[in-house]
């Protein structure tokens, strides 16, 4: 059955996707949009705009108006301070969750997390969801946070949370660097490149999102973590743009503190300009964990869902795009 559904984040990378997969299944869909919000991902699929900001809760009960599903994707991934980061991956997460609790017409409600929120494994082993979450970056606090607001609402029994872990693919502006890197046959690897990741690509993750959120299966209260079947490294990772480039790069194994030297430059940056960077020493720390590691094993009992994109794949699929788009 055809939904309507109000999107947040489809100015960006993975919301876009999930935007866009909607619309291909047949889906009426409203995307939350700021005056200023690029449209550049948004093309080729009919949409509705609704112009407002989660940070400002009298723009957001026109826009759960009439809406079966809220997706809420939108959230700061990078912030000057953490202050920041609370007041749009929390405080923005709350106001929305206050809006659509108001509403008669939501059914249910899919608040795209991160596996951030959860904090890293200890051994290598997929942490269980009902495990205290032990968040170890400001980002990744910030989005429990979103999280507990959806638990604590009216909502919770509606509500579904994703907890993704790395997410690559077109419109990626995240893994541009190190794509850029490779063609200059470089590659410098925070410990080696042998700390253990899960990856998705994120037309399977926004799948994932669109069949939890449209799907008649009883869900409400889940947590689910979509990746792509395997455990991977950054070497691995590495491997996997080396052949999609074409060219290998000379692996530069170094250790925290050069990257928390680089970080601390790149911080002195976003001072000076007054802008949010991507490297920080909070960052750093995030990255320096030995194993980011989850299961979609639930995912894919509950909604029969799987990956089709594998890494490969998926980085020879990114950058096909990064250069039609002249971002590398």
């Amino acid at each position: 059955m055809a939904m309507k559904v109000l999107v947040t984040g489809a100015s960006g990378f993975l919301g876009s996707h999930v935007a866009q997969q909607f619309a291909a299944d047949g889906h009426s869909v409203r995307l939350l949009l700021r005056r200023t919000s690029s449209r550049r991902f948004l093309s080729g699929f009919v949409y509705e705009i609704a112009l407002g900001d989660v940070s400002d809760p009298a723009t957001l009960s026109s826009a759960v108006d009439g809406v079966d599903a809220v997706v809420h994707a939108a959230g700061l991934i990078k912030a000057r301070n953490e202050v920041e980061f609370q007041a749009v991956n929390a405080t923005g997460t709350a106001n929305l969750v206050r809006a659509a609790e108001q509403s008669a017409s939501v059914k249910r409600f899919a608040y795209v997390s991160s596996l951030a929120a959860h904090g890293p494994s200890p051994d290598g082993e997929p942490r269980p969801y009902d495990v205290p979450a032990n968040p170890v970056s400001a980002y990744g606090r910030s989005k429990l946070a979103g999280e507990n607001a959806v638990r604590q609402s009216d909502l919770a029994p509606r509500a579904v949370i994703f907890r993704p872990p790395v997410i690559y693919g077109p419109r990626d502006p995240a893994l541009v660097p190190f794509f850029r890197l490779v063609r200059f046959r470089v590659a410098p690897l925070l410990m080696g490149g042998r700390n253990r990741i899960s990856i998705v690509y994120a037309e399977d993750a926004a799948h994932a999102i669109v069949q939890a959120t449209t799907g008649e299966a009883e869900i409400g209260g889940k947590v689910y973590s979509p990746e792509d079947g395997r455990v991977h490294t950054w070497r691995d990772l590495l491997a996997a743009i080396e052949e999609a480039v074409g060219r290998r790069a000379l692996r530069l194994s170094a250790p925290p503190w050069a990257f928390s030297a680089a970080a601390l430059a790149s911080e002195a940056f976003g001072f000076a300009t007054r802008r949010a960077v991507s490297l920080t020493r909070d960052k750093v720390r995030e990255m320096a964990q030995r194993h980011w590691v989850c299961s979609s094993e639930d995912l894919r009992q509950d909604l029969g869902w799987a990956p089709s994109v594998n890494i490969r794949r998926g980085a020879r699929l990114t950058a096909d795009w990064y250069r039609r788009e002249r971002w590398i």
